[in-house]
């Protein structure tokens, strides 16, 4: 080795791993230093009290509200309410039935968080078509030697989901059509595509849902009926999809004029061009957008309470005011809070995944 040749040197310790990261984002300049300092310091403040009420001085185990003795939070609500957040009004001896949908809906959503999955589209496509058929019978009963059990005795997280997806899988192809509809060159269907999505967007979704449950069936004709949970469905979807439609427009005016050029080169008629290179461009672009109205629907399905259905959230609050139960709903509210994080958080995570998958990006 001649003198002009060194080994090479480690990197400082001060500048690599979790330290050197430290010192980058969080202490690089003395402005950044006390701004990371300041939100340690409210942070340590407001966790350590609220970890302290919600674990470390919580009741856990018990029955009724004498249980509750220790000063922190009252977690035994949520025991002895969870039938009913869960369930809602369903009889307990058909409970298992809900379970059964609950299983079915596991078993058919954890294969699409895996690439390599057989058989992953077709599964994609039963939950799309069969499962709901499924749960209808399920729930619905009347057939199969099933007791039937009026949807008003539905309740819970079971109602929530019900409205979630049933709104999440009939918006998306309604509003794939309102979209391609608004672009269209025919004036008629471009107007009738215009004025749905105006008039849709233009209402609030709780007045959707009243008119829906009040004001319809006074222009039924005599002795005609919908059941209350079937309006409320046609009611979000309708609204929905108009949303829906726009997100969609926007990933069609996101395509460059050469891709519909180059279909109708190769003589591809519209709704081929459409379907095999238009759509499936457009819609990779629009996942965030698309997923952001799934999440919105998700938590508006909340707003049934006021035609007198009880979602998750409408149960706690029954819960709430029952006289048996007095100061516990923080804790009910942070349940059906916590409910909805983990179902939204799980849809945008998958959103993400997708779009690496798809990559709908550049990267850079």
């Amino acid at each position: 080795m001649t003198d002009l040749e060194h080994p090479s040197l480690a990197p400082p310790v001060s500048s690599v791993g979790i330290v050197g990261w430290m010192r980058q984002n969080l202490f690089s300049t003395p402005l950044n230093a006390g701004l990371t300092l300041l939100a340690v310091g409210l942070i340590y403040f407001l966790l350590v009290p609220l970890f302290e009420w919600a674990v470390w001085n919580a009741d856990w185990r018990g029955s009724d509200q004498s249980d509750c003795t220790s000063g922190g939070a009252c977690w035994v609500f949520i025991r002895a309410r969870l039938d009913l957040f869960i369930y809602g009004f369903f009889p307990t001896s058909e409970y298992w039935r809900v379970d059964v949908v609950f299983a079915l809906l596991a078993v058919l959503i954890v294969p699409q968080f895996f690439d390599r999955f057989p058989r992953k589209g077709w599964i994609g496509l039963f939950t799309l078509i069969g499962f709901p058929i499924i749960v209808y019978f399920l729930m619905m009963g009347g057939s199969f030697g099933l007791e039937p059990v009026e949807t008003g005795k539905w309740g819970g997280l079971i109602l929530t989901l019900v409205l979630a997806f049933v709104g999440i899988v009939a918006a998306l192809p309604i509003g794939i059509v309102l979209a391609l509809g608004r672009r269209s060159t025919m004036p008629v269907i471009r107007t009738i595509c215009i004025c749905f999505i105006e008039l849709w967007r233009g209402v609030p979704l709780i007045s959707v849902l009243f008119m829906a449950s009040v004001m319809l069936p006074l222009f039924l004709p005599e002795g005609v009926n919908f059941d209350k949970l079937l309006r409320a469905l046609i009611g979000i979807v309708l609204f929905q999809s108009a949303y829906m439609a726009e997100v969609i427009r926007g990933g069609l005016q996101a395509i460059p004029k050469g891709q519909y050029e180059a279909a109708r080169a190769l003589g591809l008629g519209y709704w081929k061009s459409m379907s095999l290179i238009i759509l499936p461009q457009a819609l990779k672009l629009v996942i965030p957008g698309v997923v952001n109205t799934f999440i919105a629907l998700f938590k508006d399905t909340t707003l049934v309470l006021i035609i007198g259905l009880l979602d998750i959230l409408a149960s706690v609050q029954s819960a709430i005011v029952d006289p048996a139960w007095r100061n516990v709903s923080t804790e009910g509210y942070l349940f059906a809070a916590f409910s909805f994080w983990v179902f939204c958080f799980s849809i945008s995570r998958y959103s993400q995944a997708l779009e690496r998958k798809l990559q709908t990006g550049y990267s850079r």
